[in-house]
């Protein structure tokens, strides 16, 4: 089972927190952080995208660039922009977008359970990105980023948050420039505390890296690193911890550079090898999993994958990814790694279909490729296995914004 723990976290005046709360630093690049964030000296952006404030020379993994982040952290709490809690608390993150919302718990989860495989993964780490996340940890003393976690819901952890949220008034409560509504009521009753604690120690066998497998990396090499020097605090990492029942994964799509030397006629004539191909009339966002949309030279298709070509029973091949790289990508395009080929490009499902058709008929790219969602259930089955999805599978929203909820290290 596993093990959470309450914090004091660092956090804005409520007054403030709307102008503080930033998007991740991982969906942003330094260009669109530096846009983001002009004309607003509390954005988060100033600590987890501290680059923004020095010459476009630096380079944004450089020592000056995390000193940078130390002294804009410790300008705001001198400022009293933000202030650390004064006793050990649970948190409660509720967001809604499009009328529909999601209530996670906001606490530390111990790095104990990461290394023994409590808490699973379902994706691989590129050295470099945590390299980025330990130093910037490091030379500040904190977690900003946040480590969106899933489990498999339970009616009695429901019941607590779900009645907590109704009784009290949240402490933050604003619509971010995007649309979506970020809530969050701070859980400081002691006896609702150990509640919360005994019910994930008894109730919960194990919890999901739904978003932040390279934060969460980080936060257990953070530890290694420190050595002696680690306190209890970097024991444990800054995550939320969503149930499942309220959980919904976007699509997570494709745009491609060309067709491997094949013109259009013979690129389709590849496909009847092994997909079902039939011309639509209109975009095609699939509605049913091996069901994918193709858009080429303005016009749409729907392609259903044929029975024979993908192991139904199999946890990985499976899924609609796995079918589309074992029968068109590979064999058909030459993209035998999607991290690495520099022919293809992902696009998050929140994007919408009308953005494949920019990408394409731009000319920036030959062809685009929709996807159905990975289920959470599939994304449970990956990770219980021990196995790791393919690359860019899928695509949680909303997001968690930085800033709200800080975790010391000391």
């Amino acid at each position: 089972m596993v093990t959470i723990i309450p914090f004091k976290a660092l956090r804005p005046e409520a007054q403030l927190a709307k102008q503080v709360a930033s998007r991740p630093y991982d969906v942003l690049n330094r260009k669109e952080a530096k846009v983001e964030a002009q004309g607003n000296p509390l954005s988060f952006l100033h600590i987890t995208k501290s680059e923004i404030g020095l010459p476009d020379s630096v380079d944004i993994h450089s020592q000056e660039v995390y000193d940078k982040a130390k002294e804009n952290l410790s300008a705001f709490i001198s400022r009293n922009i933000l202030f650390r809690e004064n006793k050990p608390c649970y948190y409660i993150y509720n967001l809604t977008m499009n009328g529909r919302s999601q209530a996670g718990l906001v606490c530390g989860s111990s790095v104990d359970d990461y290394e023994n495989g409590l808490i699973k993964k379902h994706e691989f780490t590129r050295p470099e990105k945590e390299k980025d996340r330990i130093d910037h940890m490091i030379t500040i003393g904190a977690q900003t980023g946040n480590v969106f976690l899933a489990y498999k819901n339970v009616e009695e952890i429901d019941a607590v948050i779900n009645g907590w949220i109704k009784e009290k008034n949240p402490q933050y409560d604003f619509i971010a420039e995007d649309g979506i509504q970020h809530s969050i009521w701070i859980v400081n009753d002691d006896a609702t505390i150990e509640k919360i604690s005994t019910l994930f120690k008894e109730k919960v066998p194990a919890t999901y890296i739904a978003d932040g497998h390279h934060r969460a990396a980080s936060a257990a090499k953070v530890r290694k690193a420190l050595g002696n020097t680690a306190t209890e605090n970097a024991d444990y990492f800054l995550t939320t911890l969503f149930p499942s029942n309220q959980l919904a994964i976007l699509d997570y799509n494709r745009v491609i550079t060309d067709l491997n030397g094949l013109d259009e006629a013979g690129f389709l004539s590849k496909l009847e090898e092994k997909f079902v191909v039939e011309k639509v009339t209109e975009q095609h966002k699939p509605t049913a999993p091996h069901e994918f949309g193709l858009y080429l030279q303005k016009q749409w298709y729907k392609l259903t994958a044929k029975p024979d070509t993908f192991n139904a029973n199999d946890a990985i091949e499976v899924l609609d990814i796995s079918i589309l790289q074992n029968n068109l990508l590979d064999p058909v395009l030459g993209i035998k790694d999607q991290r690495t080929d520099k022919r293809i490009d992902f696009i998050g499902g929140i994007r919408g279909l009308g953005e494949l058709e920019k990408r394409v008929d731009s000319g920036e790219m030959k062809l685009a490729i929709s996807l159905y969602p990975v289920s959470i259930e599939q994304l449970f089955a990956v990770a219980d296995s021990g196995e790791v999805m393919p690359p860019k599978s899928t695509w949680f929203e909303p997001k968690l914004r930085d800033g709200l909820l800080t975790h010391f290290l000391d």
